[in-house]
């Protein structure tokens, strides 16, 4: 696969740094990957501090891979032992093909002590410490509704399929986990979507577009407005009474 090539040649730029650990999460760990539709989620865990060489050094890395096609949808945190342990800190990430400072989340936390995939060094379990269970419910109840409730309101965005993608997707991760205390891949949660009143346009939409199928997929400015409208209107009474059942 193009996937283990690009990942192959990362380990390679990266082992000048002496990573402790190299991690993949999300759809690379879970069973849920799509070569060319899904993120490359990783995290390295750095034997030292991040002083502003190494910043260097990381930019560079990055730089050198951007011809290949995947390069894009590749993403990484890179944590130190001094600071593994800080749910709160803004680590030093290469996303979206820049660099930036966000914190590794608890459900990325909880993805790796669940399912992570070791591609170097030790197993998330002996650097990352565990994530507890209200502080996970936690967070997510605030990702619905500080971050996706507000987004609901911003008609434009949900004529873009990302949106359309991951909106409905993580809301019934979120449900799920916040129900029953786990985490479930994308797949898993499309199946859930129907249960929770999603509409089944939508959730077909999203099937065709992530895993294929035989039949079309609709396109045009005039199903882009319809979907948007049929998404925005269930998703935003959805997410308004999860975060009032949990919060």
């Amino acid at each position: 696969m193009r996937t283990e090539a690009l990942l192959d040649r990362f380990l390679g730029a990266l082992a000048p740094l002496d990573p402790l650990a190299v991690w993949a999460h999300g759809s690379l760990a879970g069973g849920d990957y799509q070569e060319g539709r899904s993120d490359l989620d990783l995290i390295a865990v750095l034997p030292g501090p991040v002083r502003p060489g190494t910043v260097w050094r990381v930019a560079v890395l990055h730089q050198r891979l951007r011809a290949d096609p995947l390069a894009a949808k590749l993403h990484c945190s890179y944590l130190t032992p001094a600071t593994v342990a800080d749910f709160g800190h803004r680590h030093l990430t290469w996303a979206h093909q820049e660099l930036m400072r966000r914190p590794v989340t608890p459900v990325t936390r909880r993805e790796l002590h669940t399912f992570g995939r070791v591609l170097h060094g030790g197993a998330p379990g002996g650097l990352l410490p565990e994530v507890p269970d209200r502080e996970l419910a936690e967070f997510v109840v605030s990702d619905q509704r500080d971050f996706w409730r507000p987004a609901v309101d911003r008609a434009h965005l949900w004529t873009r399929d990302v949106w359309v993608d991951m909106g409905p997707v993580t809301f019934a991760r979120a449900t799920v986990t916040l129900r029953e205390g786990r985490l479930i891949s994308k797949r898993e949660a499309l199946e859930e979507l129907p249960g929770l009143g999603a509409p089944a346009e939508i959730v077909e939409d999203i099937r065709r577009r992530r895993y294929g199928g035989s039949a079309p997929v609709p396109s045009g400015e005039g199903w882009r407005v319809r979907r948007a409208e049929l998404v925005r209107g269930w998703l935003g009474p959805a997410v308004d009474a999860l975060v009032a059942a949990y919060a």
